[in-house]
């Protein structure tokens, strides 16, 4: 059987969404969740001291690209950091999360409804032209080996020398969804063998973390102080000068 083709693999992540989405509680990763809201607060955080660190803290004049946006809430996020509107730019493939971020967002940000390896997104973005390109749960949801391959190196490509991927994912597989695998620090190395990798284990498992912040949103920190419950990974990729 040959491998998938990126046009394939967009069409199956198309169809795994609409399989998703169709079972989702939306109001699961809502803020008003207090599971969602601790997540959140502590990744917004160690974000935050990951950016500082490698000097990409003056917000106002990064370049920024969120490849698979979804409904704009990172950008958003990014907004309050100070991105500036005009520097701030998403690829998402779902047409109806594409359109939910051109409606919360400024008009200044661009959004592309489109397959990130689109020839025409090629063209429409050159090569290092970014200091950061978000992957915020991207990988994952791509099974395929070689069309992940084929997104890091055109992600790579569009990064300028001194810009870095931050990139936010789970690292266990889930076995109640194969619509999604996890993406462990060894993959990551292979998919980005010239970065150099900074990484933070963070978010409490989700079943764990939710049943414990119905009780009590006391409980994500001190649940969360053990790395091996502990699910995703967040990370920057820097490219080298």
């Amino acid at each position: 059987m040959s491998a998938p083709t990126p046009s394939r693999e967009a069409d199956d992540v198309r169809e795994r969404y609409a399989r998703r989405d169709g079972v989702r509680d939306a109001h699961r990763y809502s803020l008003s969740d207090p599971y969602a809201l601790a997540a959140w607060q502590e990744r917004q955080r160690k974000l935050l001291r990951l950016l500082c660190g490698a000097g990409l803290d003056d917000f106002a004049q990064l370049d920024v690209l969120d490849v698979g946006c979804g409904g704009g809430g990172h950008l958003l996020d990014l907004l309050r950091l100070g991105v500036t509107p005009q520097r701030l730019q998403g690829i998402e493939l779902l047409a109806e999360r594409a359109q939910a971020a051109r409606t919360v967002l400024p008009t200044a940000c661009r959004i592309w409804n489109a397959d990130a390896l689109d020839p025409q997104m090629e063209s429409s973005l050159p090569v290092a032209s970014q200091d950061i390109v978000v992957l915020f749960t991207v990988f994952s949801s791509i099974l395929s080996d070689a069309v992940q391959q084929q997104l890091a190196a055109r992600v790579w490509q569009w990064l300028r020398p001194g810009g870095a991927v931050l990139w936010h994912d789970f690292v266990y597989d889930n076995p109640r969804n194969p619509d999604v695998r996890a993406v462990p620090l060894k993959r990551l190395r292979e998919l980005f063998p010239e970065a150099r990798i900074e990484a933070r284990r963070i978010t409490l498992a989700p079943p764990l973390g939710r049943a414990a912040c119905r009780v009590s949103p006391a409980l994500y920190p001190l649940l969360n102080a053990v790395p091996l419950l502990r699910t995703h990974v967040l990370c920057l990729l820097s490219k080298p000068l």
